[in-house]
């Protein structure tokens, strides 16, 4: 009796002769043939575009966000663990202190896509603070679960993004609420309901009921937003603030755009967002649309950093928010 052939005999008998299956790994950001293209155009533009990607990995070379493997900004493995991270969208507004009155009531539920952790919190930094586009497709189907969990088959929804602050705007050039949805809406993923972008970020004023109104204070708050510390009336961001101090720097930041009221009044809105912390942020949204005549219904989040530790699927559009 023969012996049975070698693992890595049986390898390339399976990716075929003469082919590394180290560099055969597929690209879990593209889209895919089943087979080869029958017109010999189709044939010439495959193999070119094989030519490019093999060129750009050698005058680009990239890896991986998460596991540093070589030739991919996201590999294979990596995003299927931000997919098993995001399948199980839960319910996270108990969990948010600014969202929870004090008789441990919510007015507003929030479905989280994942837990904001491991592969699912690199991918959404890299894609937030260092620009990589391609794990936004991954992102997107993830939002996209959260979507559906959340909305389920109900329909006559608008999706209304909560909007970045116009510091992390000219940082990065985007806002990556704006441009996940908007990979939603190209792919399909969330066809049923349409996309309303009724918010905008407003100016603190400086002067004003419980604002800063002596000389040194203006000038203190003005030197906090030049330098960008973290002060209570910076345009920094919000990490390692506390309850209180979110809640006192989102206060009336947020309203709806001129010219938007019209179509947001009485509109059944779905507030979407990426981090969900103390929920500070959903809050302000939540007024802003409420304040110009919108009915907040819930809202939905890629991850939320505070997971239960039990999951409920309730739908969060089956109530209204009473707050």
């Amino acid at each position: 009796m023969s012996d049975p052939p070698s693992t890595g005999v049986m390898v390339r008998q399976r990716v075929g002769r003469g082919r590394d299956p180290d560099l055969a790994a597929p690209d879990p950001v593209r889209v895919r043939r089943r087979g080869s293209d029958r017109s010999r155009l189709g044939r010439l533009v495959t193999v070119l575009e094989g030519t490019l990607q093999d060129f750009l990995a050698i005058l680009v070379p990239v890896e991986c966000i998460c596991c540093g493997a070589e030739d991919a900004v996201l590999c294979g493995d990596c995003a299927k663990r931000v997919r098993r991270i995001c399948a199980q969208p839960f319910r996270a507004e108990h969990q948010s202190p600014a969202l929870v009155t004090v008789d441990g009531a919510t007015g507003i539920g929030v479905v989280a896509a994942g837990p904001y952790r491991d592969e699912l919190a690199q991918c959404l930094l890299s894609f937030k603070h260092f620009g990589l586009w391609r794990v936004g497709g991954v992102l997107a189907s993830c939002l996209g679960k959260g979507l559906d969990v959340a909305l389920g088959h109900h329909a006559g929804f608008a999706l209304v993004p909560v909007p970045t602050s116009g510091r992390a705007y000219r940082k990065r050039g985007f806002s990556p609420v704006h441009l996940i949805l908007l990979i939603v809406r190209l792919r399909g993923i969330e066809p049923q309901h349409r996309h309303l972008d009724a918010l905008e970020k407003v100016w603190a004023p400086l002067s004003g009921k419980g604002s800063m109104t002596s000389l040194p204070a203006v000038v203190q708050r003005i030197a906090d937003v030049v330098l960008g510390r973290g002060g209570s009336g910076s345009a920094s961001g919000q990490k390692g603030l506390g309850r209180g101090e979110r809640a006192r720097k989102v206060r009336g930041s947020m309203r709806v755009k001129p010219g938007r009221a019209g179509q947001i009044r009485g509109v059944r809105c779905i507030l979407v967002d990426d981090v969900l912390t103390t929920g500070a942020t959903i809050a302000e949204a939540a007024r802003a649309v409420e304040a110009a005549g919108g009915v907040v219904c819930g809202a939905v989040v890629l991850a939320a950093t505070r997971p239960p530790a039990y999951a409920s699927m309730t739908a969060p559009c089956d109530q209204p928010s009473s707050h």
